[in-house]
């Protein structure tokens, strides 16, 4: 499995969610699991992003319906990005 860095923003709409309703969060974690991506470490931040996920995924297509799928409802923006570790991508190729 890949991972990613997700970093999301929520829209007006999302913000009156979480507040209201702020389990919704949890509940979208099922719906990704739903989906093929596993929700591995979940952070809320300060600054021009509100949430850095790390999760995994089969692939970047798995990631990229999961952005659509969350981004069509209108409370959320996505920023995925792919991440390698760093002891794989410092070993030596032989």
């Amino acid at each position: 499995m890949a991972e990613y860095i997700i970093l999301s923003k929520l829209t007006d709409e999302g913000r009156k969610t979480v507040k209201n309703k702020p389990g919704r969060i949890m509940e979208v974690n099922k719906e990704l699991e739903a989906m093929g991506v596993k929700v591995k470490k979940q952070y809320a931040i300060l600054g021009p992003y509100d949430f850095v996920n790390i999760v995994e995924a089969p692939d970047n297509e798995t990631i990229m319906k999961m952005s659509v799928e969350l981004g069509s409802r209108g409370s959320v923006e996505l920023l995925s990005l792919p991440a390698i570790d760093i002891e794989a991508f410092t070993k030596k190729s032989t």
